[in-house]
């Protein structure tokens, strides 16, 4: 099993990783309420970096919609939110449960089809760990935030699904980008104030299906095109795993890095 991250390509091979991510997203679309819990609660962070007031608000990489529901409702009739995403299973989704009080717009992070200075609140909880190019999304949140704007991420950091990696052998998994690539990379794209929470968030499971479940669930899994894992392969991972067990079950760490950003 590979888990998709920080991944460098060249642009040949962009239109390839957009529509591997997008399929991959659409498929989890039906099971992610029921599967995502930690990426749920890891979101709830956001919630107390809300700005108080907020007409016109980006939900970046808004999944089926749960987060960008919850900003209608917070910040009430007036405001206009959008749910953009890459995966059009996670907009249908989104649209069936949310309907078109929300505006749905499939695109990539890396090239918002918003105009300069309209957004007042830019949101996003654990997606642009998938985009390959950093610099480019936070410069692309930067110039669509007005100013005065806000804009909060959630994303992940060194050290994530370390677990998974000792189960499936440390080449199973992709690097994360360090806090440090962060901070640059937001002080580069203009933002005025830069503010960075890390902390390592641990959810349990009651075995090697229910993890990897977990991780399927939301979309966060590509098998690798060689990949044939035989029946030894899989009880092999599951032994490693078991090592890792605690009285709760089977530990998954996600390192939280929370970013709020701020153009005056």
């Amino acid at each position: 099993m590979t888990v998709a991250a920080h991944v460098v390509i060249t642009p040949v091979e962009a239109d390839t990783w957009r529509s591997r991510v997008a399929h991959a997203f659409s498929r989890a679309a039906s099971r992610y309420a029921i599967l995502a819990g930690a990426q749920l609660s890891m979101g709830e962070t956001l919630w107390r970096h809300l700005p108080s007031r907020a007409a016109a608000i980006l939900d970046l990489g808004c999944g089926p919609g749960h987060w960008s529901a919850r900003l209608a409702s917070r910040y009430g009739q007036n405001a206009r939110v959008t749910g953009l995403d890459l995966a059009p299973g996670m907009l249908a989704k989104a649209r069936d449960d949310h309907g078109e009080c929300i505006r749905w717009l499939q695109a990539d992070a890396g090239a918002l089809p918003l105009d300069n200075a309209t957004q007042d609140l830019v949101f996003s909880n654990l997606a642009i760990q998938w985009c390959p190019d950093l610099d480019v999304v936070l410069s692309e949140i930067q110039r669509v935030l007005r100013p005065g704007g806000r804009a909060l991420i959630n994303t992940l950091g060194p050290g994530t699904l370390g677990e998974v990696a000792h189960a499936w052998s440390s080449s199973a998994l992709l690097g994360f980008r360090s806090r440090e690539h962060h901070l640059i990379a937001a002080q580069l794209a203009g933002f005025d104030g830069v503010r960075l929470e890390e902390k390592v968030e641990r959810f349990f499971y009651p075995d090697l299906a229910a993890v990897t479940a977990s991780i399927k669930g939301v979309g966060a899994q590509t098998a690798r095109p060689d990949a044939c894992l035989t029946r030894a392969d899989l009880a092999r991972a599951q032994r490693r795993y078991e090592s890792l067990r605690e009285p709760r079950g089977l530990p998954v760490s996600y390192t939280r890095l929370t970013l709020i950003l701020d153009r005056k």
